[in-house]
């Protein structure tokens, strides 16, 4: 099954299930702040996704199981929640106002501290704090859907060890990323560590968990874990492109944000080593820049076409896109032709993707 049949089948499912535990929660609420909170909560996680990790999820289950059994959605979602949670935490350090063409979840509380005239707190810092809160909360609610469901518990609690992990090497990816914007010499083998945790290991741990519902062979996970990293890789390569090259009405978020935090993306690790030294210096001494204006976003751009970036970063994306296909021709004796085809379809969707 291709992959935008497989989203047209589960993705309203996903988003029911989402919205049911939100309207548990808001059903016990009698303050009306805390009810503002749970309803901006459910608004951000509905008005868009992709809904790759839960579908990873789903499809993994399917993959392996005998009969299709739509159990495995109340599950998948958990996923979702975690990677929103994480969305909710980056676009506070990164200091996006928008997500998906939307207010970001803190933006939302700082447009609600305008709104009503808070005196005691800035704008900003009550929006941090609320968004800080908001991540954490995401996550915690992340955990029902492995807590209340129809598989066992023992299956459960290895869906939630793999949960805990893959909130730890999503933490450890963010905190690399942090430190590589001080380093200097950055070759792309660091930035691929530090995908392989930041965007890797939740695609990876989403197919796992699915994986781990059906019962599957100890043996294949090696193989699921390749994929899902490696599909990760390619998806965050690609994220890089588009966050500096792509079409703004068709990401959802400026195209100059990157460059002015100065995130060692792959665009930048391959421009600074491959331009000649002069122009690499002009290269850092912009991206150091802590108020770096339109025209020195364009420069920046300018060096990042000289050196020829995309081309480079696409074939590197390519790389990574041939471990996924050997690691599916290893899973295709065992795993069912209708998946076999959707991870195949997922994976040109994510190198090709326009947002």
């Amino acid at each position: 099954m291709k992959f935008t049949e497989y989203a047209k089948t589960y993705i309203p499912n996903i988003n029911n299930t989402i919205g049911m535990i939100l309207d548990k929660k808001l059903q016990n609420i009698n303050i009306t702040f805390l009810k503002t909170y749970y309803e901006e909560i459910k608004t951000y996680l509905l008005v868009g996704g992709k809904r790759i990790r839960p579908l990873l999820c789903i499809a993994a289950y399917n993959a392996f199981s005998n009969e299709r059994d739509d159990k495995i959605i109340t599950p998948s979602v958990g996923v979702e929640f975690l990677h929103n949670a994480s969305l909710v935490h980056d676009d506070i350090i990164d200091k996006d106002n928008f997500r998906r063409g939307n207010p970001a979840f803190h933006y939302r509380f700082q447009l609600y501290h305008n709104n009503y005239s808070l005196k005691k707190m800035n704008q900003s810092d009550f929006g941090n704090s609320i968004g800080i809160i908001g991540g954490d909360t995401i996550f915690f609610l992340g955990l029902e859907p492995f807590l209340f469901n129809n598989f066992d518990r023992n299956l459960n609690l290895g869906a939630i060890k793999y949960y805990e992990q893959a909130f730890i090497d999503i933490a450890d990816g963010v905190l690399i990323e942090t430190d590589m914007v001080n380093r200097k010499n950055l070759q792309m083998k660091d930035y691929i560590e530090m995908i392989s945790l930041k965007t890797g290991a939740l695609l990876e741990k989403s197919i796992l968990i699915g994986a781990n519902y059906a019962n599957t062979d100890d043996d294949y996970y090696p193989i699921l874990s390749t994929l899902g990293i490696n599909l990760g890789i390619i998806f965050q390569i690609i994220d890089d492109i588009l966050g500096t090259f792509g079409d703004e009405k068709v990401t959802g978020k400026p195209t100059d944000g990157d460059i002015r935090e100065g995130k060692r993306t792959c665009l930048l690790i391959e421009a600074m080593n491959s331009l000649d030294v002069k122009k690499r210096d002009q290269l850092v001494n912009l991206i150091s820049n802590s108020r770096i204006t339109d025209e020195n976003v364009e420069e920046v751009k300018n060096l990042f076409m000289e050196a020829d970036v995309i081309n480079s970063c696409k074939k590197l994306a390519t790389d990574y896109y041939q471990e996924v296909v050997h690691a599916l021709e290893k899973l295709t004796p065992v795993i069912h032709d209708s998946e076999k085809e959707f991870f195949e379809n997922l994976l040109k969707f994510v190198l090709e993707r326009k947002f």
